[in-house]
């Protein structure tokens, strides 16, 4: 029974936007789409490593505006 609530409850989560960033949004290393990606609030970003994936997961709002654009996009 807690499985099916588990599946039911991925299958409703609203899908994540795909990442489309070039450059880590905590580091500013170039990315492409073999980097590492992380969800945050619904939108996929890629990360040069696992370390900025914590760290954006942490403080999103250090590295993302308001509409979800990385802070240090061109």
């Amino acid at each position: 029974m807690l499985n099916l609530i588990f599946t039911l409850a991925v299958l409703a989560a609203p899908a994540s936007k795909p990442a489309t960033n070039v450059q880590c949004p905590v580091l500013g290393s170039k990315v492409d789409a073999k980097s590492p990606t992380v969800v945050v609030r619904g939108r996929e970003y890629r990360v040069c490593c696992a370390g900025c994936d914590s760290e954006l997961k942490a403080k999103p709002d250090k590295f993302l505006k308001a509409d979800g654009t990385p802070r240090n996009a061109k």
